[in-house]
């Protein structure tokens, strides 16, 4: 496992670089033709390149991504290594590591009947090309295992996660001469403040319910909804009005009904200075994995931990989206984080604990034959 790690690790597969993505796939669907004994179907879209195996007709879809949020040359500062039972690399955790316990774990069955897996080259930044194949490969499957990293160093198994919407305000105003006529610009920088402060209301209780504001409606959202202004920009010049100004807005959500309202009511923002006027563009990106989706399949896992003699792990609720948030929203149990355990995904503290990457493998191996009908 692990000398099928390293050779992982040293493909680097930067999300935006799609060349180097499209080499990840050919390391990785070669990993995977030998553990699986089937070649691959390769799908690229948009220039992505995804990897697909059916084994009969699917009932159990097992999912990763072999993409990585880190640039290419990385290697150089974050080599591959293997010292006092932890392994580094970028990549390493998020998540290399959980593609290698999944293939491991498939190949211990003694039959893949009634299994698919699909591993996409763009999780890393939303599964823009790959949404639609992941949500019909999960559709009308049993259940759905997702190999992102455990959610904590011991081991703890993702039961819920939040749904994301990205939003950009454009703020549109008028410009004029800072110094001899300010009077008659309209400040896009001003008004772009009013929108941060009226924005960041909407996220700002952390208690049971939140009012509404925006719309001047009234109303509750469930604790947990994040509304974060993010990045800001403003202006031409410094002696000028600004004429334009932008601002990202991050969403967090634990139900699609608090993310269908914060929809809602970014549309409904108004502009506060007479003469300004706001564009509001994106929306919806991944719809929440609510608990429901993984509650049958958390304590057969728990169940089958036991039986293997292993801790029982835990099941958290996390902020943070993946490929689960697709396959739940199409009706797909789905249970996540049963990947490697380490910490650091994306930092360069980035991790892997060895010892746990056969246990986990055969905690998946269980609950595929057992799942898969």
């Amino acid at each position: 496992m692990l000398a099928d790690l390293e050779e992982l690790v040293l493909c680097e597969s930067f999300s935006a670089d799609h060349a180097a993505v499209a080499r990840s796939a050919e390391v990785v669907g070669a990993l995977g033709a030998r553990l699986l004994g089937a070649e691959p179907e390769s799908i690229m879209i948009d220039g992505v390149t995804h990897l697909r195996w059916a084994f009969g007709s699917p009932r159990v879809l097992l999912v990763g991504h072999h993409d990585t949020v880190w640039p290419m040359g990385s290697l150089r500062t974050h080599p591959w290594s293997v010292a006092d039972g932890i392994a580094r690399g970028p990549g390493v955790l998020d998540m290399k590591a959980g593609l290698v316990q999944m293939f491991h774990a498939l190949a211990s069955l003694p039959s893949l009947e009634g299994v698919g897996v699909l591993v996409n080259g763009d999780e890393e930044v939303g599964s823009p090309t790959s949404r639609q194949l992941i949500e019909e490969s999960a559709r009308g499957c049993a259940a759905a295992f997702v190999l992102e990293a455990a959610a904590d160093e011991r081991g703890a198994l993702k039961t819920a996660r939040k749904g994301t919407s990205r939003y950009e305000v454009v703020v549109h105003g008028r410009s004029a001469h800072a110094g001899l006529e300010p009077q008659k610009g309209v400040n896009a920088a001003v008004e772009a403040a009013h929108q941060v402060l009226s924005i960041a209301e909407l996220g700002a209780s952390t208690e049971t319910v939140v009012t509404f504001a925006a719309d001047g409606g009234a109303g509750s959202l469930p604790s947990g909804v994040t509304v974060t202004p993010t990045l800001l920009s403003a202006g031409s010049s410094r002696n000028t009005v600004p004429a334009l100004a932008r601002l990202s807005v991050d969403v967090r959500v634990p139900t699609a009904v608090a993310q269908d309202r914060i929809d809602e009511l970014m549309h409904a923002l108004t502009a506060r200075l007479p003469g300004a006027r706001l564009e509001v563009l994106g929306g919806r990106q991944r719809p929440p994995m609510e608990p429901e989706s993984s509650a049958e399949l958390f304590t057969l896992a728990s169940r089958l931990a036991t039986e293997l003699g292993q801790e029982p792990p835990r099941g958290i609720a996390v902020g943070g989206a993946s490929d689960g948030n697709h396959t739940a929203a199409a009706g797909c149990p789905t249970l996540d984080g049963l990947g490697a355990v380490g910490g650091g995904a994306h930092a360069d503290t980035e991790h892997v604990e060895v010892a746990w990457m056969v246990p986990r493998a055969r905690l998946l191996a269980q609950l595929v034959a057992r799942t898969r009908g």
